[in-house]
């Protein structure tokens, strides 16, 4: 194959075709952002990498009998095969990990001045304190807060891959704000620091 860049629907026919190492180069485009978003849903690096690899055989077999209809949005669709894979799993009751500050780095990497070790302690309590409060948010709000922030996806990327409308990925994100404000007031907790 050249080097020159091919488009996903390119790639998805050459493979289609029997160009397997088109269909690697499909799966190296987005394996980063479709393990991420696992891994934020399910917690768990042992079982993200399991639904990992049923989400790509999934769209194997779906690519393999040419019931993929491509309409420019292969990663979508790749996100939302994963997406009811972990549903599915959660719905069957398998056990994932309670949620840790490892899934909201993002909030660990907002750029800090110098602090003196008090106010470093006190920043570390915010973060800690916020870690909680997102863990309380309802399924819904904390899933399109962490696509939207931790996964830095469009709304519309996020309405697609939960099966909402634009406008609900917009009020889950909303409610997400206004609960989470709601329970910095309660809390007498302010982000300025």
């Amino acid at each position: 194959m050249s080097n020159i860049v091919k488009s996903d629907k390119e790639l998805i026919e050459r493979y289609q075709n029997g160009d397997v190492h088109s269909f690697e180069l499909l799966i190296g485009r987005y394996q980063k952002q479709v393990y991420s978003y696992i891994l934020t849903l399910v917690k768990d690096k042992q079982l993200a990498d399991d639904v990992f690899q049923d989400t790509f055989v999934k769209i194997i077999q779906t690519v393999k009998s040419k019931c993929y209809k491509d309409d420019g949005r292969f990663v979508q669709f790749a996100m939302r095969i994963a997406h009811n894979l972990v549903h599915f799993r959660k719905e069957n009751r398998i056990p994932t990990v309670e949620s840790s500050s490892e899934d909201y780095n993002y909030i660990d990497n907002v750029p800090i001045t110098d602090h003196s070790v008090e106010q470093g302690m006190i920043v570390d309590q915010v973060h800690s304190d916020l870690h909680r409060m997102i863990a309380f948010l309802p399924d819904e709000q904390r899933e399109v807060l962490r696509m939207r922030i931790f996964d830095d996806m469009s709304f519309k990327d996020i309405a697609d891959i939960t099966n909402v409308s634009i406008n609900t990925a917009l009020g889950r994100m909303r409610y997400a704000l206004i609960n989470l404000r709601k329970m910095m007031v309660a809390n007498n907790m302010t982000l300025t620091y």
